[in-house]
């Protein structure tokens, strides 16, 4: 595979490499993951119910939210992005910085869906383990995405009432 960005676009911006290498390290953790379960006979559930998946996915949502646009986590992503602006209401809009795995990781830093995927496999990898767990972290995160629309419905209603 070849990283110069120049052939995949006109600006020349896409670290191909770093994506690369990103790739490479999500797949091997997702391996080591099951090689480790294995070795330790950690047996997957034989299915998934589907409040578990809307459990997961919500939690998953939340998490991506987190990492990628709270101002508290800013330190996370600060050495590979820089703040762009000021999204809805407490979230902030980061944009990548650097080149090659630096510019890489803040591209996935600044995109909920990218971090999705990530966040996911972890939820999903701690399920095949620890399911209480889970379900007890996934509950948390569902909660507090419960707690965000409530606080963007109260806002809306008196953004209602004052119009």
């Amino acid at each position: 595979m070849t990283t110069d960005a120049t052939h995949y676009d006109e600006q020349g911006e896409v670290p191909l490499g770093g994506y690369a290498v990103l790739a490479s390290v999500f797949v091997a953790s997702a391996g080591t993951f099951a090689l480790v379960a294995r070795r330790r006979g950690v047996r997957l559930p034989q299915e998934v119910p589907p409040w578990d998946v809307a459990l997961m996915g919500v939690a998953t949502y939340k998490a991506s939210r987190l990492l990628t646009r709270d101002k508290i986590t800013s330190f996370l992503r600060a050495p590979f992005t820089r703040r762009a602006g000021q999204g809805e209401a407490a979230e902030v809009m980061d944009e990548p910085r650097g080149s090659g795995v630096r510019r890489a990781v803040g591209d996935l830093l600044c995109c909920p869906f990218c971090v999705s995927a990530w966040a996911a496999g972890a939820l999903v990898g701690t399920y095949a383990t620890s399911p209480r767990l889970t379900r007890l972290v996934c509950g948390g995160f569902g909660a507090l995405t419960v707690a965000d629309w409530m606080q963007y419905a109260w806002t809306w209603t008196q953004q209602t009432t004052e119009s």
